[in-house]
Parts: C-alpha cells; sequence; structure tokens
C-alpha cells in the first residue's frame, strides 16, 4: 500500500504564495505519476499539475506561470508553490499518485484565498 502525506495551505490574501508539500510512503514503485487536484464544492476534482517519473509536468491552463513544481527524495515528495494567489484558486488540494493501475490519494489540505 501507498501513503500520501500532505503539509502546507490555509488561509492567504490574494496575491500571496504558499507552498504544498505531498511525500509517499510504502511499497512505491520507480514508474509512477505524482500531482496535485483540487476540488470545490458541488465541483469535479480538477488536476492542477502533474510530474511523470522522467520529469513531464502538465499544468492547468488556470495555474500556468503561476504555480510551480518541484521533487526530490527519488521523486516521492513534491512540492506544489503556489504564488500570485487568487480567491478562485480556494479549494481542497489533494495529493495524487498513480502507479500503473493503481492509484493513491493524500488526505487534502484547505487551501483559502481571501482578504
Amino acid at each position: 500500500q501507498v501513503q500520501l502525506v500532505e503539509s502546507g495551505g490555509g488561509l492567504v490574501q490574494p496575491g500571496g504564495s504558499l507552498r504544498l508539500s505531498c511525500t509517499a510512503s510504502g511499497k512505491l514503485s520507480l514508474s509512477n505519476i505524482m500531482g496535485w487536484y483540487r476540488q470545490v464544492p458541488g465541483k469535479q476534482r480538477e488536476l492542477v499539475v502533474n510530474v511523470t517519473t522522467w520529469g513531464e509536468t502538465k499544468f492547468a491552463d488556470s495555474v500556468k506561470g503561476r504555480f510551480t513544481l518541484s521533487r526530490e527524495n527519488a521523486g516521492n515528495t513534491i512540492y506544489l508553490q503556489m504564488n500570485s494567489l487568487k480567491p478562485e484558486d480556494t479549494a481542497v488540494y489533494y495529493c495524487n499518485r498513480v502507479e500503473g493501475s493503481r492509484t493513491f490519494w493524500g488526505q487534502g489540505t484547505q487551501v483559502t484565498v481571501s482578504s
């Protein structure tokens, strides 16, 4: 089994920054895709960004140029640096890891952008 532990999140004013982190542990596969999704009440969970084992990233258009993704620990820890935050970035952010046919989720962390 794979566990994903998230940290970061909180309340920030518009234009501010936050950093989220996610660490995967357990029986890990070398081949994987890790990333972040977000969800607001009443809407589907949407992709924010993900990264493959080989370093290929995919960002949602809404966050391009504002959010960056980095990783360490052989790619099993990822960081989401969120800059120039907007109220519409408010959501619960979930860490995600895909290994073949298996998908794992973190518990979610709340990000609120408000003055």
